[in-house]
Order: structure tokens, then C-alpha cells, then sequence
């Protein structure tokens, strides 16, 4: 037999219960119907429903009516009120009254008189067994349609030809704002005055997208969708398809689908994607302009160092101009380094931190960053209520300028002075998290971001200063946008800390709310503790002879510029130096000069980059030793244990890096 619900399978055997006070009648109904069914017998009414209590499942039941304690009328009827099973009465003589009073009263389903003809009573007991099964099979189909109505992750309801709703699930109606039972019988617009009214012509969209504010006050967006259909007990139409289309206007007969599904969560993070590829966007031609940008400061600071060494300047005057070009050049260089810091991430020395330590150590600093004792001096707070927390893995160098970035901002938003409260706690993101509660409270939560399931320590820094509007929380993490008035910022403070915690593995959520103040709280992945410390100290590469003991150095750069002031700087220091500017004319160079012991190498070139260039040579050279000088560092792309000179850099730098890599 199929089941609708469950495919293919056999069906045991109806059971059914046999009541009569006459053991021959009791044999005889056995010797009828027990080879298509599982008999259970009583002789009396009482001993019927004792049996009935033991054995649900009993599908059909056949009493006789005139029994000694009770008679089977009346024994039927207070086994409707227990089974469902199909009821038969058997009477021996014309008491017709007490039968329709029976059928009447709903107490039996069928009616013999004795003596029974067998074709006929065999027929009338595998009519009540297919009538209870297939009452058991609806009731099963209604309760599993039930529970999936109310436990659909969708507000569901349905509506009469009037508009009013005649069923809804609990989700619907929390969307409403009301319970059930309040919602029965009325229309959308009586329970959501604000909510346009549906279009009555035909052709209308079958979804809108609306917003709405529940009982704490957080605004929800909710696609509404609905279809409008014919009521079973309507007339069918001669042609054409039961379901009407959306928007048409409702006449006699026909019910809408009301489906609400809130997509709070689904905008949320298409904005964050939006906003993911905004910022990709900018930060690669904030790269590849800082990377341009940082070849003419390193070839400016690199001449104007080595025209001082050629003719230091005796005039006051020039020696002031030349200061000045080289503290601007200098500014310019640390304004490059931020947005290639922003644009693209440099390496991360992530080890475990104990996070209220390094608070504890930090907050004197803190102090005094924002201001001191001075007339814009701010108090800053720790709150570190939890007592304990797991080490998080970071870069506790780069976590303490994300800091102070943020001190710096939360002290400019409170231009009449305030209080700035750092805290930090512990959150777990378990597999199956759901939206996250209420801030400031531990447990499993999500924040905006998707992140991977796992411990996090959640660095809180939070004003009470002037607040933000949507549209500048949207904004905030794009360079040079800055809500501070001329001169007092340039926008890269929180950019930095975006990418940091990015390229950390964790998120930066920020409430805030205008006139009430910002929350700007960073998540940090704690250490597993199978783990430990999840980086370890270098390698360090061991000592080789260079051939000769020669100390040629090959500088490889394309812009011959940059290259003029590295070969400048060099050969200063007495260094015997070659220059190349691509990575295959370096190539043919350390095949025809084995005196080459070290190369000073460019990581972005055309045709061919540093990395590439560095690779080959390794294959010719392994004892070859190169140090990469560029302000657009990507460690994925380097080779391992991989020395890199950031541009610009100072003849010192340079020279501090070549005299390294030639002694390791």
C-alpha cells in the first residue's frame, strides 16, 4: 500500500473488538471476519472499555445491543467519546427508535439486525475499518500541516474574501505586533494603520518590501508576498488555473496567502557586500597610487640626502628649505604608509594577548593621547567586568593604534567633554547562531559580519559624544571621509582599523545613535587552546660565504630613479654595485656574475615582478640572498622568509637592511 507521506510500505491488519454477552455470537463473528482482521472480544460493556483503553488502535467495534450491564447503544456512545473507530450495532429485534436515536446522535456508523447476513455485515465492518483508517490518515496529514504552519521561519496567514484573517501563525502575528487570537477577523490595515491598502487592480506587484519597528524599537524590513486563491467550496472556473493572479480583486469564493518574511538580516549583509566591494575598489587605487606616490618620495628624500652629502648647505636659508623638504617628503611618506596599510594588509605578528593586561598597560597612554591634563582631557574608563577571558590572537601593536584611533575619535565627539568606557568581553558564534542579542551581554551571538563559528573577545569603545547619522555609519570606514572640520583629521584613522581587523580574521560593528553617543566594538578570534601561540619565531636562514668573499650588490628596480638614489646610497657606503631595471636583464646578470652576493630587489616590476625574479634566481643561486624593497609588501606573494625594506626609506634604513641580510 502507498502512503502519501511516508511511499510504499505494508499495512498491518485492522484490529477490531467484538462485544457480546452470547459466547456463540462471539464465535460466530470470529469465524466470519477473523481471517481479514485481528479480533479482540468482551462480553460485557465494562470489560469492552477496559479493552479499548489497553488498545488504541482498535479501528472498528460491533456490539450488541441488549447486554446486562449496559446496553450497546449506550456502551458505543461512550466509546466515540475514547476512539475514533467505526461503530456497528447488532440488534436481534425492531427497535428501530433506540437505532436512529443511535445514528442520530453519532454514536454508531452502521446498524445489523439478527440475524446478520454475511456478505452484507463482512462489507459493512471493511467499510468502518477504510473510513478510520483514512480519518486517522487526514488527522495525521492536519497535525503535521499544523505543526509546519506554526513552525514555518515565515509569518504565514490567510485571509477571507473580506480581507479578514481567518488563520495566521505566531510569527505573522508578531510581525503584526498583536497575538493570535487579537488578529482573527480583522485586515492588515486594521492592525497596521500605517500600511498602504492593497491595490485592487489587477496587474499590482505580488510583493512589497516594507519596514517595520517591533516592541524594543529595532526597525525590521519584511518582503511581503501574496497570492490570491479560490476556496475549495467555490465554484471551479470551466478553464484556466485555480490560482488568481496577484492582485486581482477578490469576489465571493476566493481566499489570499499572506506570506511575511523578514529580510532584515538579508539586506543587511547585501549592504555589507555592497560596501566590502566599495572599499576593494578604493583600496586598490589607493594602493597603486601609494605605490607610485612612494617611488618619488624615495627618490626625493634619497637626492635630497645625497645632495646634502655632496654640498652640505652653508646658507641658513637653504639649510632651513632643505629641512623642510625633507620633514614634508617625510610626512608625505607616513600618509603613503596608511593608505597602503588601508589598501593592502602587511604582515601580521599574531601571537595571544591577555586583553585586560594590555588594557591596564594602555590606559595612561590612552590619557595621554587625548589630551592629558589639558583643557580637552576626557577620563577614560575600563570596564573589564568579566573576570577571566580567553588570550585573544592578534598583533597587539597594530590592536594598540587601533585604539588609540578610536580614543582619538570617541575624545573629538564629545567637544564638551565626557567619558570614554572601554570594556571587553568574551563571545562564543556557535554553528547554528542566531541574530545577535543585546550588546554587552555574553552568549552566543552573530554580529553584523558572518564570521566563523568560535570563541571571540569583543574590545568595546564607547562615547557619549554628538552620535552618528545612517548615512555617515555607511560611510565612516571609506579614506579621507571625515565628519572633523578642516585640519583637525584626514580620514584614515578608521579605514586602519577596518583593515586590521579584516585581515585579523574578526569585525567591527558600530552602534551609534545621533545626540546619544557611539559604540565601536572590535571582535577578535581567541586562542584555541589546543593551539597555544599561533605563530612562532622565524627561521632564521644560516651563514654562506659569498663567492670570493665579494660584496657586489645588484639593484633591481624599474624606475631608474628610485634605482640612481639605492645605487647613490650604496656606493657611499663603499659597496661594489650593479644596476638593473627588470627581472630578466637581472637574471642574465647573476648567470654571468657570480661575484653578485646580495640583490636589492623591487617586488612590483612590468613583465615580470620581484617575486618571480626572486624564484628563478633561487634556482641558479640558492645561497643568492635577496632583500625586497617596497611599500606595496604582499607576504602572499613573497618567498618564505622573505626580508622587505618598506619605501621610501632612509639611507640608514637601507643600509641597516643590506648590512643584515650579508651577516645572516
Amino acid at each position: 500500500m502507498s502512503d502519501p507521506l511516508f511511499g510504499s510500505r505494508t499495512m498491518p491488519r485492522d484490529r477490531m473488538l467484538i462485544v457480546d454477552d452470547e459466547t456463540e455470537i462471539l464465535v460466530a463473528l470470529k469465524d466470519l471476519l477473523e481471517d481479514e482482521f485481528d479480533i479482540l472480544s468482551a462480553t460485557s460493556g465494562h470489560d469492552a472499555l477496559l479493552v479499548l483503553a489497553g488498545h488504541p488502535d482498535i479501528s472498528v467495534i460491533i456490539s450488541d445491543q441488549k447486554m446486562r450491564d449496559m446496553t450497546g447503544d449506550v456502551f458505543l456512545a461512550e466509546a466515540r467519546t475514547r476512539s475514533d473507530a467505526g461503530t456497528i450495532l447488532l440488534t436481534g429485534y425492531a427497535e428501530l427508535d433506540t437505532v436512529v436515536g443511535a445514528l442520530n446522535r453519532g454514536a454508531i456508523t452502521f446498524y445489523a439486525a439478527k440475524p446478520w447476513e454475511p456478505g452484507a455485515l463482512r462489507a459493512m465492518v471493511r467499510e468502518a475499518a477504510t473510513a478510520c483508517r483514512t480519518r486517522r490518515a487526514l488527522a495525521t496529514e492536519r497535525a503535521i500541516l499544523r505543526s509546519l504552519f506554526d513552525n514555518l521561519p515565515l509569518g504565514l496567514a490567510f485571509t477571507d474574501e473580506n480581507g479578514r484573517i481567518t488563520r495566521l501563525n505566531s510569527l505573522a502575528a508578531t510581525s503584526m505586533g498583536y497575538p493570535v487570537e487579537e488578529c482573527l477577523g480583522r485586515t492588515e490595515q486594521e492592525l497596521l494603520p500605517a500600511l498602504p491598502p492593497m491595490s485592487q487592480d489587477a496587474g499590482t506587484d505580488s510583493q512589497d518590501l516594507v519596514k517595520r519597528t517591533d516592541p524594543t524599537g529595532r526597525e525590521h524590513w519584511h518582503r511581503i508576498s501574496r497570492v490570491t486563491l479560490e476556496r475549495p467550496d467555490a465554484p471551479a472556473p470551466e478553464n484556466g488555473p485555480s490560482v488568481i493572479p496577484p492582485g486581482t480583486r477578490q469576489g465571493p469564493g476566493q481566499v489570499s496567502v499572506l506570506i511575511d518574511q523578514d529580510v532584515t538580516d538579508l539586506i543587511e549583509m547585501e549592504k555589507r557586500a555592497r560596501q566590502a566591494d566599495k572599499m576593494q575598489a578604493i583600496a586598490t587605487l589607493a594602493g597603486g597610487i601609494a605605490h607610485d606616490f612612494n617611488n618619488l618620495l624615495t627618490a626625493v628624500l634619497g637626492s635630497l640626502e645625497l645632495v646634502t652629502d655632496l654640498q652640505p648647505p652653508t646658507d641658513p636659508n637653504v639649510a632651513r628649505l632643505f629641512t623642510n623638504a625633507m620633514d614634508a617628503a617625510r610626512r608625505g611618506a607616513v600618509l603613503t604608509q596608511k593608505l597602503l596599510d588601508f589598501s593592502r594588509p602587511r604582515d601580521l605578528a599574531r601571537r595571544p594577548v591577555d586583553i585586560p593586561k594590555l588594557l591596564g598597560q594602555m590606559q595612561g597612554l590612552l590619557t595621554q593621547s587625548i589630551g592629558g591634563g589639558g583643557p580637552r582631557a576626557i577620563p577614560v574608563r575600563l570596564d573589564l567586568s568579566e573576570a577571566t577571558l580567553p588570550l585573544a590572537s592578534t598583533d597587539p601593536s597594530l590592536l594598540e593604534v587601533a585604539l588609540v584611533n578610536l580614543c582619538l575619535n570617541a575624545r573629538d565627539a564629545q567637544p564638551k567633554g565626557g567619558e570614554i568606557i572601554i570594556s571587553a568581553r568574551e563571545a562564543v558564534i556557535a554553528p547554528d547562531a542566531v541574530p545577535a542579542t543585546t550588546p554587552g551581554n555574553s552568549g552566543r551571538e552573530r554580529p553584523d559580519r558572518p564570521l566563523p563559528p568560535g570563541r571571540y573577545i569583543v574590545i568595546t569603545v564607547t562615547d557619549r559624544g554628538v552620535g552618528m547619522s545612517p548615512e555617515m555609519q555607511a560611510r565612516i570606514f571609506e579614506p579621507f571621509f571625515t565628519t572633523k572640520s578642516v585640519g583637525s583629521g584626514i580620514g584614515l584613522g578608521l579605514p586602519m582599523v577596518y583593515g586590521y581587523m579584516q585581515r585579523n580574521g574578526g569585525d567591527v560593528r558600530v552602534t551609534s545613535t545621533p545626540g546619544a553617543g557611539t559604540s565601536i566594538a572590535l571582535w577578535l578570534p581567541a586562542v584555541q587552546a589546543q593551539t597555544g601561540a599561533e605563530t612562532s619565531p622565524r627561521k632564521q636562514d644560516g651563514t654562506t660565504s659569498h663567492p670570493n668573499g665579494s660584496r657586489s650588490i645588484l639593484v633591481v628596480d624599474d624606475d631608474p630613479n628610485v634605482a640612481a638614489v639605492t645605487v647613490g646610497f650604496l656606493k657611499k657606503a663603499g659597496f661594489l654595485v650593479l644596476e638593473s631595471h627588470s627581472g630578466a636583464q637581472a637574471i642574465e646578470l647573476v648567470e654571468k656574475r657570480p661575484d653578485i652576493g646580495l640583490i636589492i630587489m623591487d617586488l612590483l616590476m612590468p613583465e615580470m615582478n620581484g617575486d618571480e625574479c626572486a624564484r628563478r634566481i633561487a634556482v641558479l643561486r640558492p645561497d643568492l640572498k635577496v632583500l625586497f624593497v617596497t611599500g606595496f609588501a604582499d607576504r602572499a606573494t613573497l618567498p618564505e622568509h622573505a626580508r622587505v625594506l618598506p619605501k621610501p626609506f632612509t639611507r640608514e634604513a637601507l643600509l641597516s637592511g643590506v648590512e643584515e641580510r650579508l651577516s645572516a
